[in-house]
């Protein structure tokens, strides 16, 4: 069976994660637990949970000319993932994500640095790559206007999108019609899209951490649980979810069984420290899947 190709357009940074008891108070210096450094950025680590899931997966994006770029870019070719398309900025540094990790969750300031020069002319550059998708999945960590164009050019050339929201930042409510799926976690929701359910309803995945996944098909409220995991890290739990369900979709699979497929590859994701060392493979959510009896 072919690979479903999955184009993703995104962010590629270098994730570097602090370990302490609790967040230090302003003004505050507190002694840390751990420190180490993981590939990162939304678009790459969805990227590679596609890949890991067994799609053909090119990436669109940037990195710098330093040291994080090299590695980086070698990271996504040891996953299997095309990166023709992307391209070292000149005296530009990397995107760097800075992590706190305590009691089990996340807090996060990402620094773009190259990602801000994935800009609608290099888009352009990349139209025959994103006409050839069985998918394109986009996320909120690039320039919004280029969110905006790839949108646009998805929409011109018959192509499924999927828009992860994330960080949650407003946009138009062309570009969201624009999209064939939105998929928003529930902050992510109840700030974006509350008040435009009723416009966006068919197009909503709702994640909901430990909680589960709600969405509308045909008129019909649907839900999922969540299943019950040991969680070591958060981090990176939904951008598993979104590449496991773009290659389920790409896949054309129905969407309640994508939905199902991608709510377990999160769920084993959080079993292990880092955004991308955690996502599992194809057969190992279908084991997980079997021992959980389908849920």
């Amino acid at each position: 069976m072919n690979k479903p190709k999955v184009t993703v357009i995104g962010s590629i940074n270098m994730d570097m994660v602090t370990t302490t008891p609790r967040v230090p108070n302003q003004g505050e210096t507190i002694i840390g637990e751990a420190f180490q450094t993981a590939f990162g950025g939304k678009g790459a680590n969805q990227a590679v949970a596609a890949a890991r899931l067994g799609a053909d997966v090119t990436m669109i994006g940037r990195v710098g000319d330093d040291a994080f770029g090299r590695l980086l870019l070698e990271g996504l070719q040891k996953e299997g993932i095309h990166t023709s398309s992307v391209v070292a900025v000149e005296k530009e540094s990397s995107g760097v994500a800075t992590i706190l990790l305590s009691e089990k969750d996340n807090r996060i300031i990402v620094t773009p640095g190259a990602n801000h020069y994935v800009d609608q002319a290099y888009l352009e550059a990349y139209r025959s790559t994103i006409k050839e998708s069985d998918l394109v999945l986009v996320q909120l960590e690039i320039p919004l206007d280029a969110v905006d164009y790839a949108m646009n050019i998805c929409q011109e050339e018959g192509v499924p999108v999927m828009l992860n929201p994330a960080p949650a930042q407003t946009l138009s409510l062309e570009t969201y019609k624009q999209a064939t799926y939105l998929t928003p976690n529930e902050s992510e929701y109840n700030e974006l899209f509350l008040t435009l359910d009723d416009q966006l309803k068919d197009k909503l995945i709702v994640t909901q951490g430990s909680n589960g996944v709600k969405w509308m098909e045909q008129g019909i409220e649907k839900w999922v649980a969540g299943h019950q995991v040991n969680v070591v890290d958060t981090t990176g739990a939904g951008d598993t979810f979104n590449g496991a369900l773009a290659v389920a979709i790409a896949r054309k699979e129905p969407l309640e069984n994508a939905v199902l497929f991608a709510n377990a590859a999160a769920a084993l994701s959080v079993q292990a420290f880092g955004a991308q060392m955690g996502m599992p493979t194809e057969e190992h959510v279908h084991r997980f899947l079997k021992e959980a009896g389908g849920r």
